[in-house]
């Protein structure tokens, strides 16, 4: 066979190869086959999740710190210098242990002075008592002279003026009496607390003062010395600021996770115990309301005292409700949905601007669908109304969702592509085939050019 002839064979065989597959890309299937693979090639990919049904908390968070629910601070009561201090700050004090001394001297100088003053009150009143006899007497007897003509009316008024100043004397010192003894009593007071013992069992978790420091005494203008605190740690409290916008839902009694910032593998539960009445107003205007949250410690576990701390108080509860991620839920103009979206949905309220969709995938698209919502934390939201179990929504990426339309190509991006995987192995197949022929067309022309030479030899040679 020539080589012209071999070279309009192949053409001849490439046109119909060339014809087979435009009548196969005609066919419906190739059709079928073209679509999807174009709209595999403009599909975005997106995450996509199906609706659940779970429990939902609806939560109320607050920041805070974590304080014993007994504190005592202790001050003294008496101006004097301290003596000594039985206890380091950190070491645990039962009730009744002595942990203050106070130089006693200069009150019971103060004690001693006073029963002297009383001595002398005392001794007062014996001559104030003789005193008061004598006018008695003498008014006594001018009123019988004076009955008889023998005392004049004057010398009656003396007599009885007399009588009343013994009287008012009497009573001045008996008061004068109770006085220094209630000296003596405040002086034994002062002289006992000179000795300060411990109310609670604790733990000292403050120390101010120093042996032979002078401590002094609060007035309305000036603190006191505090100088020490005892903290019992087995109950701690954590003193949550509640914004006012957030507090009419809380309430004595509910429970809250408590999440302490210096231990953040951990998780605290706790109970509300108390809310403030009053309303706080913070440095930037920001108005709160206390709460202390009781919290449920294991035995023999302790916190620092004054630990930052944050809370979410639970307010209510939702079980087997329909939960979407809160991310899926967009706001979107109402003028912006489809005619046939807007229509006759109930959900959709016309006099707003904006209402909630979320966007489901149905046979590859999204379809725009107005729900109704209810409470939401941070990454769950709760679907009352506009969707059923077996729906399918774009979930993310959020730089996505921010501009994402109705009736738009999807696809899930964690999903294998097997079709294209498929399509990819047949074009490389076909590719493979193509060659191999290519090789034997080219292998057999070189065959028979080899062959013609040596047929045409004999006829040549002479």
């Amino acid at each position: 066979m020539g080589i012209g002839k071999i070279i309009g064979v192949s053409v001849v065989g490439i046109g119909l190869l060339g014809a087979t597959g435009f009548i196969v890309a005609q066919s419906p299937v190739g059709k079928k086959f073209a679509d999807s693979r174009k709209q595999a090639d403009i599909s975005v990919p997106v995450l996509m999740e199906s609706v659940i049904f779970g429990d939902l908390e609806r939560t109320v968070s607050a920041p805070g710190s974590i304080e014993p629910k007994r504190l005592i601070k202790i001050s003294s009561q008496v101006s004097a210098k301290i003596l000594a201090l039985p206890f380091e700050e950190g070491q645990i004090v039962e009730a009744g242990d002595v942990v203050i001394r106070l130089d006693p001297q200069a009150l019971v100088a103060i004690l001693d002075s006073s029963k002297a003053g009383l001595k002398q009150q005392e001794a007062s009143l014996l001559g104030s008592q003789a005193s008061l006899i004598n006018a008695r007497i003498q008014y006594e007897r001018l009123q019988s002279l004076q009955e008889t003509g023998d005392a004049t009316k004057a010398e009656l008024d003396s007599a009885e003026a007399n009588y009343l100043n013994a009287q008012s004397s009497k009573a001045v010192i008996e008061a004068s009496i109770e006085q220094a003894q209630a000296r003596i009593v405040q002086a034994e007071k002062d002289l006992e607390n000179t000795i300060i013992s411990s109310p609670i069992t604790g733990i000292i978790t403050t120390l101010n003062a120093e042996v032979g420091e002078t401590v002094i005494v609060g007035t309305t203008n000036n603190a006191g010395s505090i100088i020490m605190e005892i903290a019992d740690l087995s109950e701690m409290l954590l003193k949550a600021a509640v914004d006012e916008a957030n507090i009419a839902p809380v309430e004595i009694g509910q429970e809250a996770k408590i999440y302490v910032n210096a231990y953040t593998d951990r998780q605290y539960h706790g109970t509300i115990q108390r809310i403030g009445l009053k309303r706080q107003v913070a440095g930037d205007g920001t108005g709160t309301f206390e709460v202390e949250i009781l919290m449920d410690l294991s035995e023999g576990e302790t916190l620092y005292s004054g630990l930052s701390a944050s809370t979410d108080i639970i307010v209510e509860h939702f079980y087997d409700a329909m939960i979407v991620p809160s991310q899926a839920v967009v706001d979107r103009r109402i003028e912006d949905l489809p005619k046939e979206v807007r229509e006759g949905n109930e959900i959709i309220d016309l006099n707003k601007t904006f209402t909630r969709i979320v966007y489901r995938v149905v046979d590859g698209k999204t379809v725009a669908t107005p729900v109704k919502v209810g409470p939401s934390d941070l990454t769950q939201t709760v679907i009352t109304e506009g969707l059923s179990k077996d729906d399918v929504l774009v979930t993310g990426p959020f730089r996505l969702l921010v501009d994402l339309k109705h009736d738009k190509a999807v696809k899930d991006q964690n999903a294998v592509d097997e079709p294209e995987e498929n399509s990819d192995s047949d074009i490389e197949t076909d590719s493979e085939t193509e060659t191999d022929s290519e090789t034997e067309t080219e292998t057999d022309s070189n065959e028979e050019a080899e062959e013609t030479p040596a047929d045409e030899d004999p006829q040549e040679s002479p």
